[in-house]
């Protein structure tokens, strides 16, 4: 298995698969590496996928230090040292994107593009932020978390998911085996992730990401609205987006043909660039 040294010390863990390119995928709240098997799988044909646990996640102990964004930022800045990649896409998904975008300043040197999935750089919503969900309903997620850990990470996952989805999807029982074999971090550790997204504005970060961006959205998604996405590709320098209209959270799961599709042709023609 392989590891690394995060933030502090601690020893964190992370899936490479192929060769070629590095592919670095962050995954989103409450979930881990695995969420990325269909990536995994299918683009190590041509890139080398790499797809950390984040502290607290997966196969990743808690450690020493606390499971909030900073905190992964400096881990993921760890990580790219520990392989000494250069030249790599950096791709987030819901908490992972405020992740990426949040490193790009640390890892610029090291990075030729970046990928955001399904994200928010603010996931709450305010007067001048109307894309995130209602302050009240993030507070009740917490709420949930706190009495039965195991219940509102069903209801999360299964809120990923646009109505009807699944249903006509060839892959329908394996992306719900997937998402649901995906082990629980500790309450603790889902309280302090979930604090530090709903507490996270990273908006201002937007204008000073210098690298070409390709952002993903969902429609349908009812966690990271797809207005938020739109939001993000507006206001970054050169990007482009791209919406599964009929997607929910996930779409690249769902959709993961198109998307591992969308995001090989980005990738070539950012290195095509360099």
């Amino acid at each position: 298995m392989p590891w690394y040294e995060g933030c502090g010390g601690d020893r964190l863990w992370y899936r490479e698969q192929g060769q070629g390119p590095a592919l670095v995928l962050i995954h989103g709240w409450c979930m881990s590496s695995a969420i990325w098997r269909f990536q995994l799988d299918r683009l190590s044909a041509g890139f080398r996928v790499i797809a950390p646990d984040l502290r607290g996640h997966g196969d990743s102990p808690h450690g020493s230090a606390g499971c909030r964004r900073e905190t992964y930022v400096a881990d993921l800045a760890a990580l790219f040292r520990h392989l000494d990649l250069h030249g790599a896409i950096l791709a987030g998904w819901s908490l992972g994107t405020q992740v990426a975008i949040s490193a790009v300043p640390l890892l610029r040197e090291r990075l030729d593009g970046l990928v955001l999935i399904c994200g928010t750089p603010r996931f709450t919503s305010q007067a001048d932020f109307p894309h995130g969900l209602a302050p009240v309903e993030a507070a009740g997620m917490a709420l949930k978390v706190r009495r039965n850990l195991k219940r509102a990470l069903e209801g999360f996952a299964a809120r990923m998911f646009a109505s009807g989805e699944l249903a006509g999807n060839d892959r329908a029982d394996e992306i719900r085996a997937l998402v649901a074999g995906i082990p629980a971090p500790e309450t603790e550790v889902a309280l302090q992730s979930l604090t530090s997204l709903a507490e996270a504005d990273v908006r201002s970060e937007l204008a000073a990401i210098d690298l070409p961006t390709l952002v993903i959205s969902g429609g349908l998604d009812p966690i990271c609205p797809a207005p938020a996405s739109a939001y993000m590709a507006e206001r970054i320098p050169a990007c482009r987006h791209a919406s599964y209209d009929d997607c929910g959270h996930a779409p690249f799961l769902t959709r993961c043909d198109a998307v591992n599709a969308l995001l090989t042709d980005y990738c070539r023609e950012v290195r095509g660039r360099v």
